[in-house]
């Protein structure tokens, strides 16, 4: 059973930073793609920043230039540093794995941090 674990999530002033991490509980090679989402109240979940195990990286146009999604594979862990957050980016952040199977893509979540950015 894949678990993934968030942390790093906290209370920081708009331009700070922040750096998540997620730890997942086997080898992250097994995993096609890894990514961070986020969801902010009354919003739906929205994805922030993708890695292929290829090396891709795929980032929302409203965080480009500011978050960056990297990878230790020794580790086992993702990470998404936040750099000039916004008080836009404050959400629930979550962690997910992918698994491309023969017929299908299992998809695996974190329970999810908390980033709040005051003002």
């Amino acid at each position: 059973q894949v678990q993934l674990v968030e942390s790093g999530g906290g209370l920081v002033q708009a331009g700070g930073s922040l750096r998540l991490s997620c730890a997942a509980s086997g080898s992250i090679f097994s995993f096609n793609a890894m990514g961070w989402y986020r969801q902010a109240p009354g919003k739906q979940r929205e994805l922030v920043a993708t890695s292929t195990s290829g090396g891709t990286t795929n980032y929302a146009d409203s965080v480009k230039g500011r978050f960056t999604i990297s990878r230790d594979n020794a580790k086992n862990t993702v990470y998404l540093q936040m750099n000039s957050l916004k008080p836009e980016d404050t959400a629930v952040y979550y962690c997910n794995a992918q698994v491309v199977r023969t017929y299908r893509i299992d998809s695996y979540w974190g329970r999810g941090t908390q980033v709040t950015v005051s003002s």
